[in-house]
């Protein structure tokens, strides 16, 4: 029996999908396509508004190449019709070696395609005091 899907899981894997190959494999001012004139990225504690914003962020990281491995992604409708993603995963910069991350994004439709209203990412890096 084929393993059914609703249709905002599908969506949000081809959203995942998308974000993540065009990170690593292009100009990543290009992600700014993929948010919505106002959406909002918190990276890291930092606040960013606006595609223009979060766009020279993202371009403005400082390492040559990276790879993201997604380990798991989660996907739920919301009751306002977007829809909601947790991805957690690795990722390797340069020659360093590979880090946890998470990220949430928020999807919602606007004139007729997804785009990204919110996003939250972080490393998986603990500073416990010992």
């Amino acid at each position: 029996m084929a393993c059914h899907k609703e249709i905002w899981q599908n969506i949000g894997e081809g959203f995942v999908q998308e974000y993540y190959c065009r990170f690593d494999n292009t100009n990543r001012m290009e992600l700014g396509n993929l948010y919505s004139p106002e959406a909002c990225l918190t990276w890291e504690g930092s606040p960013y508004q606006g595609r223009e914003a979060i766009a020279n962020k993202l371009a403005s990281l400082p390492f040559k190449t990276i790879k993201h491995i997604i380990t798991e992604q989660d996907f739920q409708p919301t009751i306002d019709g977007c829809i909601l993603i947790m991805v957690f995963g690795q990722l390797k910069v340069d020659d360093d070696p590979p880090m946890a991350f998470h990220q949430v994004f928020m999807l919602k439709g606007q004139n007729c395609e997804w785009a990204c209203t919110n996003d939250v990412f972080r490393l998986g890096i603990h500073n416990i005091p010992v």
